[in-house]
């Protein structure tokens, strides 16, 4: 099937418009069969010998970036998809589990391609009619799962580090630049770095060699530190998928006239599952609340959000711009959306996250969430019964850390390397404890026993080199 040529003689074709389907169509099989054909080249979770031999490949296959006279669209797709799918680390290859790096749910990218196609920009509801409607729809709808109140509401970000920040403004915002941020040292570092950014007091960084805030520290830090004060919470953090004695933290912050943000980019959405939703009891107490589904979500990246209890916290970032809101227009009754994010063009993602929750049901979410939480489960009774590894610790969320039980950090640091070189495995490393540990985050719901098995046997051989 031939895609039908644009209006005027060579004008390539459009995504959109009647005439765009027809257009994509052709186009959509040749990138399909290159992902798959990169794949094929690829075998394993991301190409083999290291980022030099990596990089040239890419540059000979590449060849002159802006040639004198174009390719055309099928050979383009196929060169430069081709060269990505072969030369990428894959999340959706179980043994690609170093980082909150999911495999988006192929429902989620499908959503994400009319995203592209139609390309609604929601900086003024003109650009985006539909688009607006669906994300006020998805984003209220996702704020009540967290907060009980009339009007919870939430923004979509690009992720955590964006929702951090803005939960700072507004903190900033209600309190004045003077607002001190407490948050423990397992916290993100966008936190510090979003007081940074706003002109605030350096945040203060509280010790925790567990792995989590105590609340004995935090009191203590709270009685010596004068107000206003932000204390931020984690619910997963992302070394090792710990979560913070939130309703402790809460009440300390009742006590002390403190405001309180929780980041749950990660561990959020384990709210939705009965069987885990007790480890992180208490997000509903958040003054705000970070949310994202492009980890235990399946969402292509990006796919944020930030929540609050009371659509009228988000006031202050309101802003008008005679040529998106203007005063009439919005007195009219066109929606106003500059005050729903600090960007001013930013794509629809909503669109891919209501797909999914249509497509899985809350059911079919919870089960994935249930699944590779149980998946991290199975990899830490493996590691704890192997005679020659070792187990950090027992997962709370879906991370797990281990080491070779007789190597060294400089040794733990090359094996992790190894297999990347090699193109086996790809796992995170962290420090705990005063050692260095190889971090697995299982994230990918395809992930079975034998996947898990591979791991370890891989983890053996190159031990044992």
């Amino acid at each position: 099937m031939t895609a039908p040529p644009g209006p005027g003689t060579g004008t390539p074709p459009l995504a959109g418009g009647t005439g765009g389907p027809a257009a994509l169509r052709p186009l959509l099989d040749t990138v399909l069969d290159a992902l798959r054909t990169g794949a094929e080249e690829r075998g394993g979770p991301l190409p083999a010998g290291g980022p030099d031999p990596l990089t040239a490949r890419v540059r000979a296959a590449l060849g002159d970036v802006l040639p004198p006279h174009g390719t055309g669209d099928h050979e383009a797709l196929r060169t430069l998809v081709h060269t990505l799918a072969a030369g990428a680390a894959d999340p959706a290859d179980p043994l690609c589990a170093a980082h909150l790096h999911c495999p988006p749910l192929a429902v989620a990218a499908a959503a994400d391609l009319a995203a592209s196609a139609l390309n609604p920009s929601l900086d003024s509801w003109d650009q985006a009619p539909a688009a607006s409607a669906i994300e006020a729809l998805v984003t209220r709808a996702l704020a009540a799962e967290f907060y009980d109140t009339p009007h919870a509401d939430a923004l979509v970000t690009t992720g955590g580090t964006e929702a951090n920040q803005l939960a700072l403004l507004l903190a900033r915002e209600r309190h004045g630049p003077r607002l001190t941020v407490l948050h423990g040292a397992n916290a993100h570092h966008s936190i510090p770095r979003a007081a940074w950014l706003l002109g605030l007091p350096p945040a203060t960084a509280l010790p925790t060699p567990t792995g989590t805030l105590h609340p004995d520290d935090l009191a203590r830090a709270l009685a010596a530190t004068p107000g206003p004060v932000l204390v931020t919470a984690t619910a997963g953090t992302t070394d090792a998928g710990l979560v913070d004695p939130l309703h402790h933290i809460a009440d300390l912050c009742d006590h002390h006239h403190a405001d309180l943000h929780i980041d749950a980019a990660y561990g959020g959405l384990l709210h939705l599952t009965p069987r885990h939703r007790h480890k992180v009891a208490g997000l509903d107490r958040a003054a705000s609340l970070t949310i994202d589904l492009h980890k235990l979500g399946w969402q292509p990246a990006p796919a944020g959000l930030l929540a609050v209890p009371h659509t009228a916290q988000l006031a202050p970032l309101a802003h008008q711009a005679d040529y998106l809101n203007a005063p009439d227009d919005t007195e009219a009754g066109l929606p106003d959306l500059l005050g729903r994010s600090l960007r001013t063009t930013r794509r629809p993602d909503a669109l891919k996250i209501a797909a999914t929750l249509r497509s899985l049901g809350r059911d079919g979410l919870t089960h994935l969430i249930d699944h590779t939480c149980a998946l991290a489960r199975q990899l830490a009774d493996r590691i704890d019964a192997h005679p020659h590894l070792t187990l950090h610790a027992h997962p709370t969320l879906t991370t797990v850390l281990f080491r070779p039980t007789h190597a060294d950090d400089t040794q733990v640091a090359t094996l992790r390397r190894t297999l990347l070189h090699q193109g086996k495995a790809v796992l995170g490393r962290t420090h705990a404890d005063g050692r260095l540990w190889l971090k697995a985050t299982l994230l990918n719901p395809h992930t079975t026993a034998a996947d898990l098995d591979t791991l370890i046997t891989h983890l053996e051989g190159s031990t044992h080199r």
